[in-house]
């Protein structure tokens, strides 16, 4: 009974701790950039967009689709800093062990 009680205590920790990651990662900001760090996009840690910063040399209505694909471009590696970030801080809270395959935080 004494392992039992010693389980469920462990795993009540763990729930814990998984509780406090998930608030870590919604208050986590990661940049992600492209065109040289004309268009940059910041996002939580669960992969919320919070910020657009477009340099003002891209407001040109000519170059409208450069712009649309800078975002996107932007977009996508803040998203990737974001997923790693996460997958970085789960790997601390659960001493470096990796989940399972298809396992992973929501986002």
């Amino acid at each position: 009974m004494k392992n039992l009680s010693s389980m469920l205590k462990q795993a009540q920790q763990m729930q814990q701790k998984m509780a406090d990651l998930q608030t870590a990662l919604e208050a986590a900001e990661v940049d992600g950039s492209a065109g040289g760090g004309l268009v940059t996009l910041t996002m939580s840690g669960k992969g919320e967009l919070k910020r657009i910063r477009i340099d003002p040399s891209m407001a040109n209505p000519d170059d409208i689709e450069v712009l649309e694909d800078l975002i996107v471009a932007a977009h996508k590696d803040a998203k990737a800093r974001a997923e790693a970030y996460a997958a970085e801080e789960m790997k601390k809270l659960t001493g470096g062990i990796e989940l399972p395959p298809g396992m992973s935080l929501p986002f």
